[in-house]
């Protein structure tokens, strides 16, 4: 009996785990490991954040789903990994420690045959002074990076609504709370959220609303922006985004890189270089994101985690992770298979694998500081690609070692965004953008890196309604519900 160890139980994690146990059945076994006693879907935390879903809306308990699946689910974080396992022992294994408040603390080895890392990213709060970290997140800034912060993001907005109503004029300030950060499109969603609960609460004429972002043009989105197949003719996501923002009346700071956060006051730097700050009432601000800080031990005890993580603590997969200039980068650069290149056994999906290089074009202020969208791998390309590895993993088991790995490359993977701009089923909006491939390949698709019959957008009614529908169907899917399989990543 082999036996498949997951880190990680987000969309990733999930995907791979229940994706291999089906495959494998219970001629072998399948572990997750994660912290988290429920499974989050995330993309709908910005309607937490404004009170239009619940906390219990986007969450569900992982145990019974686990036990109905037949996998050994273990409510603990992954500290450490082994891959050449101890001086008495070959067999690899990882260290954990148990988040289960019945067992709080306790650690355990537990041994493996393949190793799925999809931990996703640590919320790296502490990159920026005072943006908070620990217990002090929504000291100075609230977050809907989960769903307990995006309840509290509501609370706190509620509070400023209030205020509003009161008759004393308030500002909000919502972007990215870093030069690095990810995840320009849970903001945008957010700021527009904010403004469209604005003006059904009847205080849009009382609120400020900034967005401030480390994007040197609106509409990149850490993807290097997309022209998009409209009316017969390529518009930009540029103008695409300074539209809307034009029409919801909210001006932009970009190019900016959040230095430090105070009581009501974010200081930045652009990327000409000046200074600048902002005062707010409100402010959400995206983090950056980092690996969750998992060690590599060698058989002898000795540290080899810079063998097998990058620098930032994401794992290395099989990309081409020579420095090169931004002229010279490739869409083949991307890794295909998620496999690590030292140990066959290991594999990363998700957050989890460390990029090859940036998709953005790289910048920097005249005083070095890199202001530029780290790459986005959530959502759609998280599902794929844990489903992906899933299936190498059991083909692996059952046809041995050298069956061929199955490929899911972000240079040739088309991804599916849908991202709101205002809850309601009469008066709601939502931008629904395609891009294909999600990492532009200029070699194939000269001029514009992508393939315009599969890269289009619109936004509109329609769009809510598609999300409304994602948020309903994806759920279904995580909780193993009849037909779940059906269901495309």
């Amino acid at each position: 009996m082999a036996r498949v160890v997951v880190m990680g139980g987000g969309v990733s994690g999930h995907t791979a785990a229940t994706f291999a146990k089906k495959w494998l059945g219970n001629e072998h076994e399948v572990v997750v490991v994660t912290p988290n006693s429920k499974w989050n879907w995330i993309p709908s935390n910005i309607w937490v954040g404004v009170g239009e879903m619940t906390k219990e809306d986007v969450t569900f308990d992982l145990a019974p789903v686990y036990e109905k699946a037949g996998i050994d689910y273990r409510q603990a974080k992954a500290v450490s990994i082994h891959p050449e396992g101890k001086a008495d022992s070959d067999t690899p294994y990882i260290t954990i420690e148990y988040t289960d408040p019945s067992k709080a603390g306790q650690k355990e080895e537990l041994t493996y045959d393949y190793l799925i890392n999809a931990t996703g990213p640590k919320l790296n709060f502490g990159a920026t002074p005072g943006l908070g970290e620990g217990s002090n997140i929504g000291t100075n800034t609230v977050s809907v990076c989960t769903a307990d912060h995006a309840e509290h993001a509501n609370a706190e907005l509620q509070k400023i609504f209030e205020k509003a109503k009161a008759g004393e004029r308030q500002k909000i300030l919502v972007g990215t709370g870093h030069g690095m950060c990810t995840c320009q499109g849970a903001a945008f969603e957010y700021i527009f959220n904010i403004e469209h609960e604005a003006n059904k609460a009847g205080v849009r004429n009382m609120l400020d609303i900034q967005w401030i972002s480390n994007e040197s043009f609106l509409g990149d989105f850490g993807i290097g922006g997309l022209h998009m197949k409209r009316g017969g003719y390529a518009a930009s996501s540029r103008l695409f985004a300074e539209s809307l923002y034009s029409e919801r009346g909210i001006p932009w700071i970009i190019g900016a890189h959040v230095n430090k956060v105070e009581p009501g006051k974010a200081h930045y730097e652009l990327l000409d270089g000046t200074m600048g700050e902002v005062d707010f009432d409100f402010a959400m601000l995206i983090p950056p994101f980092a690996g969750v800080g998992l060690t590599a031990v060698a058989k002898d005890g000795s540290d080899m985690t810079g063998e097998i993580f990058a620098p930032n603590g994401f794992l290395k997969v099989d990309a081409d992770y020579t420095p090169k200039p931004y002229n010279e980068w490739k869409a083949s650069d991307w890794p295909r298979t998620y496999q690590n290149p030292k140990y066959k056994n290991i594999f990363a999906c998700g957050i989890a694998f460390a990029p090859p290089h940036l998709i953005s074009k790289p910048m920097s202020s005249p005083n070095g500081t890199p202001i530029n969208p780290t790459p986005p791998r959530t959502g759609m390309p998280s599902g794929i690609m844990g489903k992906t590895v899933a299936h190498s993993v059991v083909d692996l088991i059952k046809k041995g070692p050298d069956a061929p790995l199955h490929e899911a490359s972000m240079a040739e993977m088309g991804a599916a965004c849908v991202a709101s701009a205002g809850k309601g089923l009469t008066n709601g909006t939502a931008a629904a953008l395609t891009v294909y491939p999600v990492v532009p390949d200029f070699e194939k698709y000269p001029g514009l890196g992508r393939d315009l019959d599969y890269t289009f957008g619109e936004i509109g009614l329609a769009g809510h309604w598609i999300k409304h529908i994602l948020h309903h169907m994806f759920i279904y899917k995580a909780k193993l519900k009849p037909g779940w399989t059906l269901i495309p990543e």
